[in-house]
């Protein structure tokens, strides 16, 4: 039987952005160079709401892109056989940038390699950090985030869902299969 338990609910959520908001500025030492990229589908609505954050305390506005990785992926084909494309959209040149990729959840590290892949045909930027609002463990490659909401431990069979107010309605990060 699959159990399922939520583990952050909206102002979790809001009061995590705000923090990890605060490190991205504080490592950056403000916004200078910095642009936010966020991974479809997740990753694009918390780098809004980042950018919103970095906006009311800093007053400057980021520049902000999307990606989609799927055709990135090295087991798209695995996955789905007609994977759904969603836009990517840089409208702004990242070389030399300070590009913070940001996503929902961070697993094996599939994904991230292939959105770096993604914005490094788009350009050079300066440096590549990571930001991910839950951090489960588990990875098949070495990667890890720079900036992390929770780390959550789980076992490798359990499924984490992170439910977004622009996508479902509400906030709220819940785990299946306890």
């Amino acid at each position: 039987m699959s159990h399922q338990k939520a583990i952050l609910i909206d102002k979790d959520i809001d009061r995590i952005l705000t923090r990890m908001t605060h490190e991205i500025l504080e490592a950056h030492k403000g916004t200078q160079n910095l642009a936010l990229i966020g991974i479809h589908t997740g990753g694009v609505y918390l780098a809004d709401r980042i950018q919103k954050k970095i906006s009311e305390i800093e007053g400057a506005l980021v520049p902000k892109g999307n990606i989609d990785i799927n055709l990135y992926r090295d087991d798209w084909t695995r996955i789905a056989h007609q994977p759904v494309i969603q836009k990517t959209d840089i409208p702004f040149s990242i070389d030399d940038k300070k590009a913070v990729l940001v996503d929902d959840v961070l697993f094996t590290g599939r994904t991230v390699r292939a959105a770096m892949d993604v914005l490094i045909d788009f350009g050079r930027p300066k440096r590549i950090e990571l930001a991910v609002l839950i951090d489960r463990g588990h990875r098949e490659l070495p990667i890890q985030a720079d900036f992390v909401g929770k780390h959550i431990p789980t076992i490798y069979d359990t499924t984490v869902n992170v439910y977004l107010k622009e996508l479902s309605g509400r906030d709220e990060v819940v785990i299946n299969g306890l």
